[in-house]
């Protein structure tokens, strides 16, 4: 009796381990990599914020597999993030890495995605050719030399023939800075000078100066998402809308998520991006009140639509592979379409890019808050740096 007592015993703890194991295995594990403390931190709260909002509506099984999200900061250290990218494939076995706040990060992870096999949704970073550091990256985003060129066609025609470009110093920057300043000449503009300031503890004094000595029609910006406040307080500080230079750029200098704070010198700022809070679609305005409820009234920017896009591409990839991994996964991600709180969008099956409306938009006052109203509609808008 005992013997078979302790057989049985034996026999039953195998099973639950086996059980367990399995169970184990039946998750779907996605680890989200972002910058959640540190300058580059809003950008982390809103891409987390937006993955959550998205489990909320869509539950937390896909596939038949529990969804576990598995949240790490990697303080927009490329040395940090690659370690953390490392230790999720090997030890948690993740079926999928995403975040990535900024084109340094996203590279650093790239060969691990190649060599790991695992699907790679970069859900902030946008330098154009992020998406050619490996064959498993998928872009939920959007890439600067979008918004750069809808901006150089745009100015030209509405009396901006003389600009100076600022970009931070790192590849957004630069592919903003080329795309935007190639296309302003063909366009038969003049760019009297293109300025690059370093992406951490810039100060922009010095180089508004020189603008303002330059004395275009207007200033071309593109700084990273949460570093437009002190632009604008340096750019009204130094008088520069007084002395008849506007302001233009790409929509990360207006980034909803701090525009309030920013004050009357956004009141008329243009850009061109791919998303405002004020969007007017029926998905959006459905976005855009849960996201604010399940946050305290924050306002999703951006970066939070770009997570909450990148989700639902990870979820329709994996019911349709069944909680699946690898080439697999990554296949059914590639052209998938659908409708965004951007608008429509689609994943190109060949570029694994994001192809999408890029909207002109002008800062106005609506109930005594700031938006970025837009006022035009370049739709379908592809890569540049993907389509020579």
């Amino acid at each position: 009796m005992q013997k078979r007592f302790f057989l049985n015993t034996v026999a039953l703890g195998l099973l639950l381990a086996h059980t367990g194991a399995a169970m184990a295995q039946e998750k779907f594990k996605i680890g989200l990599i972002l910058p959640m403390t540190g300058p580059f931190a809003s950008t982390g709260k809103q891409i987390e914020a937006a993955a959550r909002l998205y489990m909320a509506q869509n539950g937390d099984t896909v596939g038949g597999k529990k969804v576990e999200l598995i949240v790490k900061d990697d303080t927009s250290a490329p040395d940090v993030t690659k370690r953390i990218a490392q230790e999720l494939v090997v030890n948690d076995k993740v079926n999928v890495l995403a975040g990535f706040g900024l084109t340094p990060l996203a590279l650093a992870t790239a060969p691990l995605a190649t060599q790991s096999k695992t699907p790679m949704v970069v859900m902030a970073a946008a330098t154009s050719s992020i998406t050619q550091a490996s064959p498993y990256v998928v872009r939920t985003s959007f890439t600067l030399p979008q918004a750069a060129v809808a901006m150089a066609d745009w100015a030209p025609n509405n009396g901006i023939k003389k600009v100076v470009t600022l970009v931070s110093d790192y590849g957004p920057g630069i592919d903003a800075e080329k795309y935007f300043k190639d296309r302003m000449l063909f366009n038969g503009a003049q760019v009297l000078d293109t300025l690059r300031v370093p992406m951490r503890n810039p100060d922009f004094a010095p180089f508004l100066q020189k603008v303002r000595d330059l004395k275009p029609d207007a200033l071309f910006v593109f700084v990273p998402s949460g570093a437009g406040a002190a632009l604008m307080k340096q750019f009204s500080e130094r008088g520069m809308d007084k002395a008849g230079i506007k302001l233009i750029g790409t929509g990360d200098i207006t980034d909803d998520d701090i525009l309030n704070s920013m004050g009357d010198v956004a009141n008329g700022v243009v850009t061109s991006h791919h998303y405002s809070a004020s969007h007017n679609s029926p998905l959006n305005k459905k976005f855009v009140a849960a996201f604010e409820k399940a946050n305290a009234g924050l306002r999703p920017n951006f970066m939070a639509v770009g997570g909450y896009d990148g989700m639902r591409v990870i979820y329709e990839a994996a019911k349709t592979t069944k909680g699946g991994n690898g080439e697999a996964l990554l296949n059914a991600m590639k052209g998938q379409l659908f409708e965004s709180p951007r608008g429509p969008m689609f994943i190109d099956a060949q570029t694994r890019d994001v192809v999408h409306n890029i909207y002109i938009r002008k800062v106005e006052k609506v109930g005594g808050q700031l938006f970025n109203q837009e006022f035009s509609t370049i739709p379908d808008v592809k890569d540049p740096g993907k389509t020579k």
